[in-house]
């Protein structure tokens, strides 16, 4: 479950360091938000150490089950955790607008060049570091899983999602609200047994 610790640094500290964050998962984030989520992993968890792995996990999970671009989400969620509701605004600000501005001159540079070989292939030569970048994620994910619900259940789970999501068609949003029914329902029915 997602858990807000407040940081001990300064404020300040904490703003730069979310504006930062966030403007390089803004403007590295190629493909959109799926592309994104290993670049706000590499930020939120391994450089500034925001969160762990299992808020990181959670924050992901919920980001998914809501509409949305899952990288604004994110920024918003992690800004807030950070530091309240000025680094929300931050990260949001960093990540949203210079894309935005970055967007309008791209499109109107292709716009002009759209003829040249290397304009037409700069798309495709993104596709293979975005595939091994959320490769990486998904592995790491699944190790984890592993290793926290045993390999069995892990490998169940997997499976039932990917026939859900990829041969039944069913959103992924749902398949994650099915999760959450799953593991919230016994609760639920202890605490109606308990009143």
């Amino acid at each position: 479950m997602v858990t807000s610790t407040p940081s001990v640094r300064p404020k300040g500290e904490l703003y730069r360091e979310l504006a930062a964050g966030f403007f390089r998962i803004g403007m590295l984030g190629f493909g959109g938000g799926p592309s994104a989520i290993p670049l706000v992993h590499a930020e939120a968890v391994k450089k500034y150490k925001w969160m762990t792995d299992d808020e990181f996990s959670d924050v992901l999970a919920l980001g998914n089950a809501m509409p949305g671009p899952i990288a604004t989400k994110m920024a918003g969620y992690i800004g807030y955790k950070v530091a309240g509701w000025v680094g929300m605004l931050i990260a949001l600000a960093v990540n949203v607008v210079p894309t935005v501005i970055g967007v309008i001159v791209l499109l109107k540079l292709l716009e002009t060049y759209k003829e040249l070989p290397v304009v037409q292939n700069m798309a495709n030569a993104v596709i293979p570091v975005v595939t091994v970048m959320l490769g990486v994620l998904a592995w790491d994910f699944v190790k984890k899983s592993g290793e926290s619900i045993g390999w069995m259940k892990a490998i169940f789970a997997l499976l039932v999602a990917f026939v859900a999501m990829y041969v039944l068609n069913i959103h992924p949003a749902f398949v994650i609200l099915a999760v959450f029914a799953l593991i919230f329902s016994p609760l639920l029915d202890r605490r109606r047994r308990a009143s």
